[in-house]
């Protein structure tokens, strides 16, 4: 199911053309103001753009000219999910996830088995009794996934879904989402590079309304062209299986760390909070900043930390710092630093980070 969109919208200064192929999830990243949330209500129909077109599947959602058309936003066959969940504090849960296919003329019986099938598929089931209420924020975000998906929407729209939830919570939601975006055709809007790099096949930087770059995530994120995807390269990322609270790798072998959501060091695989979707996550990255590397001529002694033996492959001034890379990874020391090692690139180093300061994120 393809979507093809220009849409131009002189009073947000917003005038971008893409398109998202069939089971493809985009991730729509930028400063605040960009316009990416602009783009998600011309889409969703909230928004009336003064020129362009878009149309999914085929079928087209607007034009302007002399042929102009507007299909609203219930016609649209688009699915939301926002920062808030937004759910009905009147119903109980199953209603709220049976409203969407009842207002598309499902009998009772047939919303009912709907919404069941999707709380099920979200691991909310057994929360259908309650009201909104009663749920705690990444219950109610869960609920209003499922929502969104009972209408079994052509593309899924994601304004900064998990922007409103707490470290303990989001990293349960983004392995949900990765599970039930999986075949779907979908934009996400999110300034967190691990959302990204988990859940898109490709990123749109926008910045002032225009899109200034767009590629495969890795590769816009490993070479990046615009200031603001220059910005979010800089977290070094390795990718592996879960063991414990240690990632292992293909080409850094065995990465200690912390699991996302958890307070202070290394933290245990078991043990998932309440928020946890309840399904084996073997996949995960283990994410660090520059910032937190040291680097050493010879393997340091002493407590255990990760230890990589990297070569330096440049060396770049940014700010009071210098930029340190090695292949995918980098280190951001003082120049002192850099003038004390005698680092030039070629040299053998080794890359060193503290358990603590790498971050796991199941997959």
């Amino acid at each position: 199911m393809t979507l093809e969109l220009s849409a131009v919208m002189a009073a947000r200064d917003v005038d971008v053309t893409f398109s998202v192929g069939p089971a493809e999830t985009i991730a729509l990243m930028g400063p605040n103001g960009a316009g990416k949330s602009s783009v998600l209500q011309a889409l969703s129909g909230l928004v009336k753009p003064d020129a362009g077109h878009a149309s999914l599947g085929g079928r087209s959602l607007f034009r302007s000219g002399a042929d102009a058309a507007w299909l609203p936003p219930h016609e649209r066959g688009i699915g939301s999910l926002a920062q808030e969940p937004l759910l009905f504090p009147h119903l109980n849960v199953l209603e709220n996830v049976a409203f969407g296919p009842r207002s598309r003329g499902a009998n009772k019986t047939a919303a009912a088995q709907k919404a069941w099938q999707w709380l099920a598929e979200v691991d909310a089931a057994d929360l259908a009794g309650r009201k909104p209420a009663q749920l705690s924020g990444g219950q109610a975000q869960r609920v209003a996934l499922a929502r969104a998906l009972a209408t079994d929407p052509q593309l899924l729209l994601l304004d900064e879904p998990m922007a409103a939830l707490d470290v303990n919570t989001a990293p349960f939601l983004r392995s949900l989402l990765k599970r039930v975006l999986a075949g779907r055709s979908a934009i996400i809007v999110t300034h967190d590079v691990l959302d990204a790099l988990m859940l898109a096949d490709r990123i749109i930087v926008m910045e002032q309304g225009r899109i200034v770059e767009m590629g495969p995530a890795a590769t816009v994120l490993s070479h990046p062209r615009s200031a603001f995807a220059a910005s979010l390269a800089g977290l070094n990322v390795l990718t592996g299986i879960l063991h414990g609270s240690s990632v292992m790798t293909d080409d850094a072998g065995l990465v200690a760390g912390r699991l996302a959501g958890s307070m202070g060091g290394a933290s245990q695989a078991g043990g998932m909070s309440e928020e946890s979707p309840g399904r084996d996550a073997t996949n995960a990255l283990a994410a660090f900043p520059p910032s937190a590397v040291s680097v050493f001529l010879d393997p340091p002694q002493g407590s255990p930390r990760n230890c990589f033996a990297v070569h330096v492959t440049a060396l770049e001034p940014q700010g009071d710092h210098i930029r340190v890379r090695a292949g995918r990874l980098a280190a951001d020391i003082s120049p002192a630093a850099v003038a004390d090692l005698s680092l030039v690139p070629g040299d053998a180093v080794f890359f060193v980070v503290k358990a603590a300061e790498v971050v796991l994120y199941p997959a």
